[in-house]
């Protein structure tokens, strides 16, 4: 149960700061690679709350 609570925590906080990175007054380039780090963090995070790593 608590493995499913993390995950959802976690994709829910990965789909937050991807929205407030579209907000911010940055160049289109800055935003791509402020999503790819969030998307990569967040992958880690799910991989780890499954057991993964």
């Amino acid at each position: 149960m608590s493995a499913t609570i993390s995950i959802l925590v976690t994709v829910l906080f990965v789909v937050v700061v991807l929205y407030l990175v579209q907000k911010l007054p940055i160049d289109s380039t800055m935003k791509q690679m402020a999503q790819i780090v969030v998307l990569i963090v967040g992958m880690v995070s799910l991989l780890g709350s499954l057991g993964v790593f």
